[in-house]
């Protein structure tokens, strides 16, 4: 009896133990079992990506535009496709304006456990809405809530499409994602050569991170920082 106790405890221990490391691992910014993820690059040159998940919503697409026309920088907006078939009209003016679009899945739907079918159909659909707004360049893909396992990534590798994470979040902590001020130091203290940066602006009626935006970009340019999208970042050659 007390073998079997033994058994069991050890059995509960291990089992634990294997589902703490595949949380940790499928909540990761810099790792996945299959293909290339991306949460910055290495580099020494002050070069470093905007990057703005969810969307795209009516009012909110248009004034964060007018920002980065102002500023005169290029962005990433990672769609998401059920909000860009309900507003494809705020996708296509977007897309006019010269940002890259990214893929954030169709339904913004955490992907750790999810089906083949699923992940397929998430991503294809988002796909084909994305160049229904009139983008025809390479998609990166974006997890919702950076969650991924094993079938996303798989998918991923298998069509050569990059996982694009971050490096810079401050809406991840709760004590900064509530004050404007707050959110733009923590960027600005936080960001290096080669970051990726994470705001969420398109879902924002309290406007805390869109009115971190400007002072964002011009501190960031005081910094000698120049902003490029995702993909004008992974094609600058690694400086160690």
């Amino acid at each position: 009896m007390r073998k079997v106790l033994i058994y069991g405890a050890a059995t509960v221990v291990i089992l634990t133990a294997v589902f703490v490391v595949f949380w940790q691992i499928g909540n990761s910014r810099t790792f996945q079992f299959f293909g290339e993820l991306v949460p910055r690059i290495e580099t020494t040159e002050k070069v470093i990506a905007l990057t703005f998940d969810d969307g795209p919503t009516p009012g909110f697409t248009e004034e964060i535009l007018a920002i980065l026309a102002e500023e005169d920088i290029k962005a990433t907006f990672f769609l998401i496709g059920g909000d860009l078939e309900k507003n494809p009209g705020e996708g296509k003016r977007i897309v006019s304006a010269g940002h890259e679009i990214g893929n954030h899945s169709y339904s913004h739907t955490r992907m750790v456990l999810s089906s083949p079918s699923f992940v397929r159909s998430e991503i294809e659909r988002t796909d084909a809405l994305i160049a229904a707004a009139g983008y025809d360049k390479p998609v990166h893909f974006r997890p919702p809530y950076g969650k991924k396992l094993f079938t996303l990534p798989f998918y991923l590798s298998q069509h050569n499409r990059k996982t694009i994470t971050w490096d810079v979040e401050p809406e991840s902590f709760s004590t900064i994602a509530n004050d404007t001020s707050e959110i733009t130091q923590h960027v600005l203290e936080n960001t290096r050569p080669g970051s990726i940066i994470l705001l969420h602006v398109l879902y924002d009626p309290e406007r805390k991170s869109l009115n971190a935006v400007r002072p964002v970009i011009e501190g960031l340019k005081e910094r000698g920082y120049r902003f490029v999208t995702v993909s004008e970042l992974l094609s600058i050659s690694p400086t160690l």
